[in-house]
């Protein structure tokens, strides 16, 4: 059965609160990290302000970085919910509370435990990230171009442009996943950035985060959207059955991204050297 982009009342209600408690996470960490800098890291109080405002902003990104990489690696690679013999279902239809909460919204249904453990987490993920994406958006465009020029404001805006189809259409949620994991990388740019303001670029730690960051950023950026290309070729007798903005945006979205996302690491890299 086709999906169509209808919200019913009570899915905007938990769409909207889960997208609100998204943004509220990002507030809370980004001033738990301002203070835990300042009580941990004795060169905090000597930054300036903005400064202090990327700092801060690193911690979120950060926090919501680990989150989703960890979560879209457990949906895909260790829970049977994109498994092929898990169920009769299409791969592209294959939803769960998990799933959904990452990307922004929250629906109770009676499954069972394990099921409900995995659709937990996928609709965690998918609050989390449009809450994120919002914020640090808010803020980008706040501080324009402190914290990133028009690349970011694209980035953004596409990564919660996909988020949000996948979400109400409930299709193509695994490609969705796929996508955030490349986050991963996002920990070892902002160590850098961190390292370099606290004037470490001569230690140990920063030469093993630039090989962690360039070792993350293969797997993450490289090998991870050839093995993206690959399972939608496969599936792409699944991938048809999308309805068709979904099916454009899965076509042509996915290498935008991917481009934009090499450009910035590469940016945040030259940055500081």
């Amino acid at each position: 059965m086709a999906s169509t982009l209808t919200i019913t009342p009570p899915k905007q209600f938990f769409w909207l609160s889960s997208v609100f408690s998204g943004i509220i996470i990002c507030k809370i960490v980004y001033k738990l990290t301002g203070m835990v800098s300042h009580m941990c890291f004795k060169g905090y109080g000597n930054l300036s302000i903005p400064k202090k405002v990327e700092w801060n902003n690193r911690g979120f990104s950060t926090f919501h970085a680990v989150i989703v990489a960890f979560a879209s690696l457990y949906l895909v690679l260790l829970s049977d919910l994109f498994s092929e013999d898990y169920n009769d279902e299409l791969i592209i239809n294959r939803t769960s509370t998990v799933s959904e909460t990452l990307l922004g919204v929250s629906q109770c249904r009676m499954i069972f435990m394990r099921t409900e453990i995995t659709a937990v987490a996928i609709r965690g993920m998918q609050q989390i990230s449009i809450g994120y994406f919002l914020s640090d958006l808010a803020m980008i465009l706040w501080h324009f171009p402190a914290l990133g020029g028009l690349e970011y404001v694209l980035h953004h805006g596409l990564s919660m442009f996909s988020i949000f189809l996948a979400l109400v259409s409930g299709q193509g949620q695994i490609y969705i996943l796929m996508v955030l994991f490349s986050e991963i990388t996002t920990p070892f740019v902002n160590l850098r950035w961190y390292l370099d303001v606290a004037g470490q670029k001569s230690s140990n730690i920063y030469i093993w985060n630039g090989v962690a960051l360039f070792l993350g950023w293969l797997v993450a950026r490289i090998i991870l959207f050839i093995y993206f290309f690959i399972h939608m070729a496969i599936h792409f007798d699944q991938v048809k059955e999308i309805f068709p903005l979904g099916f454009y945006s899965l076509l042509t979205v996915p290498p935008v991204l991917g481009v934009n996302e090499c450009d910035l690491v590469l940016e945040n890299c030259k940055r500081f050297d």
